[in-house]
């Protein structure tokens, strides 16, 4: 079923903390039942029958007499049971969404879980993205004619430790994300949007929200991974990775969340882009977001997503603009209405859905004329804890899309499909920008030939790599949101590292890089191909010059891959 959360327009409960006071429209709570697994439920159009023979006539007659249906959460009963990927510790089979009975939530909740063959019942606050607005962020300047190219404002796609190195990614094969796919679960996006069109693939399962807010959120995402590289607009940190959409209207956020993983191969990606009140405040919906909490909390979604990095599909998912420690105490309580069986998915001793949860860190100072505390530091709204694998920048993120349910702040105008952001924020904006690193690092892999993370081992990598978490004031390093990705140190630990020599045989001395994103560089021809040292010192470029002149070059080159790791220059 589905209980409609009373629509507010923005900030209509008042700013909270770090500018926040944006409620998103359309979010549904839900209503999950978990069968008895013993009873064996099989729920169709005619009502409820129990496969082991149970009297299941009391669940019925309930039903009947609430004009109530019960929907298996995720597809048949009997097909989820004998998938050649079904977990026995983790049965999808027993969960169930109740259709009809709207507003009515908690008082059915509490009759159903005590019917025969229910184990238990629980409501779902409704999930809304986790992202952060303020209106001393909108800077609108609409009108542009042309669109211009914002790619110098995408800091987040440079070297480290500014930037995860998107660029020198894109210089090695597969590093554009060639060979992934990305679904994006949340509410809603901008399909035709001029930077987005070519690769993005559409909606593969629910129906979009019907809201301005929710549309410039999902497109705000879409363009962080995978934004055109062409010459205006945004470039998308894995460029050629093919995107997708799955909205959780319709079919809430765990069915939406299976169906995505159901159409990805191993190594492809979920992004979760939703977070949800949780018991901090009792569930309440709040527009400063405290206490907002990651799905996987939810045991429905806990076992979606588990079923997904089961199968080998990575899932990535925002850790919440909660300002919430994952490490409370408060996250031990088994909440009354949950499963008997059900451990916090926050405590690393217990069994992990599998998700790469993504905190929320500053940019360098001064990005956009700002400050938001020392670069790669806790955002105070961002969640944090041992659970929380990875940051990315949660604030001045550049992209597609407009600001909040308006115009695009970067560039606005009467086309939607041109509207660009440079203040997308919240975990929101974070999470993105770690697909792209992995997206990445996937396409790298495929394209050498070898088989792609699974999400031990994507979590073990972002972990031993990248640039460490800063301290801020009042905000240490101890309250953990995880490195910032660094593309290029977590490729040493996942391909050979084979080094080559050789003499070069000419060079070519790219003083003006093309594409432009790409630093200047020394290339020397060695071994059957083109080698690279990116921004060689005046007076390295000068004795290759002088070496080749002289008409006898004696120039050695250690190599691995096709970045220069040496040089030697005799004679």
């Amino acid at each position: 079923m589905t209980d409609q959360v009373q629509p507010q327009g923005p900030g209509a409960s008042g700013p909270g903390p770090d500018g926040a006071g944006f409620t998103y429209r359309g979010a549904e709570r839900e209503l999950i039942v978990v069968a008895r697994p013993e009873a064996r439920l099989r729920a169709g159009a005619k009502g409820v029958r129990s496969a082991a023979g149970a009297d299941v006539s009391a669940l019925n007659m309930f039903l009947d007499d609430e004009q109530l249906a019960l929907e298996p959460l995720f597809g048949s009963e009997e097909r989820v049971q004998q998938s050649p990927s079904a977990d026995p510790e983790n049965d999808l089979a027993v969960f169930y969404r109740v259709r009809g009975g709207e507003g009515r939530a908690a008082e059915l909740r509490s009759r159903i879980a005590a019917l025969p063959g229910v184990d238990t019942a629980y409501v779902k606050p409704g999930a809304v993205p986790a992202t952060l607005h303020s209106e001393e962020d909108r800077r609108l300047k609409e009108g542009a004619a042309v669109t211009p190219d914002f790619g110098s404002r995408q800091g987040y796609l440079r070297p480290a430790p500014e930037g995860i190195d998107a660029h020198w990614a894109w210089q090695r094969p597969g590093g554009t994300g060639q060979g992934v796919t990305v679904i994006d679960v949340e509410g809603a996006w901008q399909l035709g949007h001029e930077d987005l069109a070519a690769r993005l693939a559409g909606v593969v399962v629910g129906t979009p929200v019907d809201d301005l807010a929710w549309r410039n959120h999902g497109t705000a995402v879409i363009g962080v991974i995978g934004g055109e590289r062409n010459q205006y607009g945004v470039q998308g940190a894995a460029p050629d990775a093919v995107t997708a959409a799955a909205s959780f209207q319709g079919v809430g956020t765990a069915a939406a969340i299976h169906a995505a993983a159901e159409r990805l191969a191993p190594g492809d990606i979920v992004l979760v882009e939703l977070h949800r009140p949780g018991p901090r405040f009792e569930y309440a919906e709040r527009d400063d977001q405290r206490g907002y909490l990651p799905l996987e909390w939810w045991p429905d979604d806990f076992a979606a997503v588990r079923h997904a990095t089961a199968k080998g599909v990575l899932v990535v998912a925002a850790a919440g603009n909660g300002a919430e420690s994952l490490d409370d105490a408060v996250y031990e309580r088994r909440p009354d209405e949950f499963p008997r069986g059900w451990r916090n998915p926050f405590n690393p001793s217990n069994p992990s859905s599998g998700a790469v949860l993504v905190g929320a860190g500053a940019p360098p100072p001064g990005t956009h004329g700002r400050d938001h505390g020392p670069d790669r530091s806790r955002l105070a709204f961002s969640n944090y804890g041992s659970r929380v694998d990875a940051q990315g920048w949660g604030h001045e993120v550049t992209t597609t899309g407009g600001f909040w349910d308006r115009p695009g702040d970067l560039q606005g105008g009467p086309e939607e499909i041109a509207w660009y952001t440079d203040t997308f924020s919240g975990t929101s904006a974070a999470a993105p920008v770690v697909v792209g690193a992995l997206a990445a690092l996937q396409g790298m892999l495929r394209a050498a030939g070898q088989a792609p993370m699974a999400a031990e081992r994507a979590r073990a990598v972002l972990r031993a790599s990248g640039s460490p978490q800063q301290d801020a004031p009042g905000r240490p390093a101890s309250q953990r949101i995880g490195s910032r990705p660094d593309i290029r140190a977590a490729v040493p630990q996942l391909l050979p590292h084979a080094v080559g020599s050789g003499r070069a045989e000419r060079y070519w001395d790219e003083l003006l890089p093309y594409p432009r994103e790409l630093p200047p560089r020394l290339r020397l021809y060695v071994a059957g191909a083109w080698r690279n040292l990116n921004r060689p010192s005046p007076e390295l470029r000068q004795a290759v010059h002088t070496a080749f002149a002289g008409g006898r070059p004696d120039v050695r080159v250690w190599f691995s891959d096709d970045e220069i790791v040496g040089l030697v220059i005799t004679g």
